[in-house]
């Protein structure tokens, strides 16, 4: 038999294969929606978007739009930045914005609508701020130009919210300029008393002392006042952290500067003070290191719509999602979200409940009965009565239950948390011993040495070591499609020792993938088949009906379907049965060595030949399940088990896989791997996996697009980097390997300081090699350990 190879030409626009191709102005389009985005592009003069990458378009399969409720008032309130009797300002989320051709062309839509007075790209946050003349032209016209183009806006009901995200403003940047400008002009005060100063040099020498002191005090107030405050807090819950020495060696610094140029009797401790506070500030700069395009605090409202259609009457009409209420009649049309728990009163409604639930076979409905939120039609336009209301309905009720939403307290120390107790402890100690063993024979030089054991120890490099580490840890990653939410979670990574994995859209792939036809089929029998599994809500149908997606739907009588068998029609005369070898009655065709479903075709009882399903698994699962010598392996899904044997070869046994897991059953099985002492990495994909996601040590959202949706979690990790995962962990023990040897670095440079320190004979000259020496060694070693580290993963 013949193989249907389904490689056609690429689409000019997006690049994607066309199955139906579609000539345009000498160029070929896989579908209308592509082909309408050219014209625009073209009548507009602005075809140069195509110069500056190949295909730089989204597919536009799909442009069915519905903005309707970009005419409310309310939401459009909600969304604008700021709006005048003549112009409105807002800012839009952009998904698909991915290259310099995006930019381009999202900045020149003034070209198109000169209402537009100009559009700005934001392109780490894939935002574009758009100024307009509401007068001439709406929100809703503008977000449906950007649509036309192939960029649509996606706003959500997280958009709508605007408490969800409660940001407070960190002054960081401003600190560290500040400091910076302190760091330097003391520097440059300081060198003549490094040198020796002439005679002449000598009348300057309280002048210049007087300078550092005023450059230290807005470094002491401003810029390291978090430290203090920092400090403060955790005394006053009987904790001690890294700041709190931190925040006494700045203070000894800064008083022992204040007392030695009062006094006469030195230079003071200006300049390692202002280095001290720079440095520590840039550490911390580079740890909250941000992904502005991800949001790994997500909730069920970045799922649903901001508004849906209700019907009164003969008259359709968009209306906000919060005004939805009781007794209400909706209309929810293919691939939209069902927003509240509804009564299914006309319509075919098959619902995917995957992303809830994780079962990954559409349910069917019949009238009368209950769909809850969540769901999503897959089929023909339905009507709904709405029966509880958002803030009722299971979906909401699930995501607000108080285990999924409460703080854990579970979570691991970091290092440097473990540590700064003992350094603290013992740093006290050391300081205070050395001033009780001078000051009995020489009181000003036990001082003296307390103050430089407090100086000289100060944890710079231990403060900076595990920072740029961790920071240089998250580019590796970053490189490599793996987002962590900050820095600490390169540690907990390390010190997983087991992993659960969800199954549908974790470790499986959707969409075509795996699927071949072997069968000699015409145009006009895949319009039949097309036509025939259309009316099937089986997934294997599903796939198909995917497969032959671009044929009109033919007439169908005497549709039959047998559970688990197959099913038959009569189709523009021809008689047809699709299903098993023994439904059609054909012999049984030998099975490759990969796990294949195979479904046969027949036209008035003469074989045509099957269309085979591979299982789907995503690359990289067979790389996860090798680690189970080191690591407990476990598959945790919502779905049916009617995967269990197919999955089999991929786990030590039986034992552990779970399937039809509901949402809190998953969250307990964490919990229970935890009670037996195991540190816990959850994968998943869903808002079912959301409460397991938020119990486990480590949390990491798989999705084959991080710009769309996903729960709440610690890490993003792109569906492509799967095979990835035992680098990953291979790589984060190795970034904490190299924070135990940075820490040891800066042990031996404070056993240096500290050999000064204790006889009270610090000089400011030798705090300040010491200090930025010091910081300079830890930042090079952390940086070219962890680079190579990387390179010996094969991650760099």
């Amino acid at each position: 038999m013949a193989v249907d190879t389904l490689t056609k030409t690429t689409c000019y626009h997006c690049g994607d294969d066309c199955n139906k191709a579609i000539e345009f102005d000498e160029k070929t389009f896989c579908c209308n929606g592509c082909k309408q985005v050219y014209s625009i592009l073209s009548n507009n003069g602005l075809c140069n978007y195509y110069n500056y990458n190949d295909h730089p378009g989204a597919n536009r399969a799909r442009t069915d739009k519905r903005f309707g409720y970009l005419d409310n008032e309310s939401i459009i309130s909600e969304l604008i930045d700021y709006s005048d009797d003549t112009k409105t300002i807002v800012t839009l989320y952009i998904p698909y914005i991915h290259c310099s051709s995006c930019i381009w062309l999202l900045e020149q839509l003034h070209k198109i609508n000169p209402a537009i007075y100009y559009s700005r790209v934001d392109f780490i946050k894939k935002q574009v701020n758009i100024r307009f003349n509401k007068k001439e032209v709406s929100l809703r016209q503008v977000v449906e130009l950007m649509s036309d183009i192939g960029y649509e806006p996606l706003i959500s009901l997280h958009d709508i919210v605007k408490d969800q995200v409660v940001g407070q403003k960190d002054n960081l940047v401003k600190k560290i300029a500040v400091a910076g400008f302190c760091f330097g002009n003391v520097m440059l005060l300081s060198f003549p008393e490094y040198f020796g100063l002439s005679g002449y040099e000598q009348n300057f020498r309280q002048f210049f002392g007087w300078l550092n002191i005023l450059f230290a005090i807005p470094v002491l107030l401003y810029s390291g006042s978090g430290y203090f405050v920092s400090a403060w807090h955790n005394l006053r819950n009987k904790v001690l952290n890294i700041d709190f020495p931190l925040a006494l060696g700045i203070a000894v610094l800064f008083i022992r500067t204040v007392a030695e140029i009062l006094t006469h009797t030195g230079a003071g401790f200006a300049d390692t003070l202002c280095g001290l506070v720079f440095f520590l500030l840039v550490g911390k700069f580079v740890q909250q290191k941000t992904y502005y395009h991800l949001s790994f605090e997500r909730d069920y409202r970045s799922f649903f719509p901001v508004a849906v259609q209700v019907i009164e009457g003969d008259r359709e009409s968009p209306l906000p999602l919060s005004g939805l209420k009781v007794g209400q009649r909706v209309r929810i049309r293919h691939n939209e979200i069902i927003p509240a728990d509804a009564i299914l009163l006309k319509g075919d409604a098959r619902i995917d409940f995957s992303f809830v639930t994780g079962e990954s076979i559409p349910v069917n409905k019949t009238l009368g009965e209950v769909i809850y939120a969540g769901g999503r039609q897959m089929g023909e336009a339905i009507e709904l009565d709405i029966i509880k209301p958002v803030s009722q309905s299971y979906l909401t009720q699930l995501w607000n239950n108080e285990a999924f939403t409460r703080q854990q307290d579970n979570r691991m120390q970091t290092f440097n948390e473990r540590v700064s107790k003992y350094f603290t402890v013992i740093l006290l100690i050391i300081a205070f011993g050395a001033m009780a063993y001078w000051l009995p024979t020489d009181a000003r030089r036990g001082v003296a040495a307390f103050t430089a054991v407090l100086i000289v120890a100060c944890p710079c490099a231990l403060a900076l070591s595990t920072p740029f580490t961790m920071s240089a840890a998250l580019g590796v990653l970053d490189r490599n499609l793996f987002y962590l939410k900050n820095t600490a979670i390169v540690e907990r990574l390390a010190a997983i020792d087991t992993i659960v994995l969800d199954k549908t859209g974790t470790i499986t792939l959707g969409g075509r993938a795996g699927v071949l036809v072997d069968a000699n089929l015409t145009n006009y029998q895949k319009q039949i088949i097309y036509s025939v599994c259309s009316n099937s809500g089986h997934p294997l149908s599903r796939q198909i009906c995917e497969l032959f997606n671009d044929y009109e739907r033919l007439p169908v009588v005497s549709y039959r379907e047998y559970a688990g068998k197959g099913i038959t029609a009569y189709v523009a005369g021809y008689f047809v049965s699709i299903g098993s070898n023994r439904f059609v009655n054909v012999p049984r065709v030998k099975a490759e060595d990969k796990i294949t479903t195979r479904v046969h075709i027949q036209f008035d009882e003469q074989y045509a030949g099957y269309i085979s399903f591979e299982q789907a698994y995503r690359p990289g699962l067979k790389e996860i399940t090798d680690l189970a010598g080191k690591y407990k392996i476990y598959l945790l899904s919502g779905d049916n088990d009617q995967e269990r044997n197919a999955l089999l070869p991929y786990f030590k046994d039986s034992g552990y896989m779970q399937f039809n897991a509901s949402p809190q059953q998953k969250l307990d099985f964490i919990k229970s791997l935890q009670l037996a002492g195991r540190k816990v990495m959850m994968m998943g994909d869903g808002l079912n996996d959301s409460g397991a996601l938020k119990q486990s040590d480590l949390g990491v959202a798989v999705t084959d697009n991080v710009n769309n949706f996903s729960p709440g979690s610690d890490a993003i990790l792109d569906g492509r980097s799967l095979n990835k995962l035992p680098q990953f962990l291979r790589f984060s023990k190795n970034t904490v390997s190299i924070i135990h040897a940075s820490f040891l670095i800066s042990v031996v440079y404070n056993l240096i300081g500290l050999s000064f320190a204790v006889t009270g004979m610090l000089s400011p000259i030798i705090a300040a090699i010491l200090m930025p020496l010091s910081t300079a060694t830890i930042i090079s070693f952390t940086s070219i350990a962890t680079h190579l580290a990387a390179k010996k993963r094969e991650l760099s």
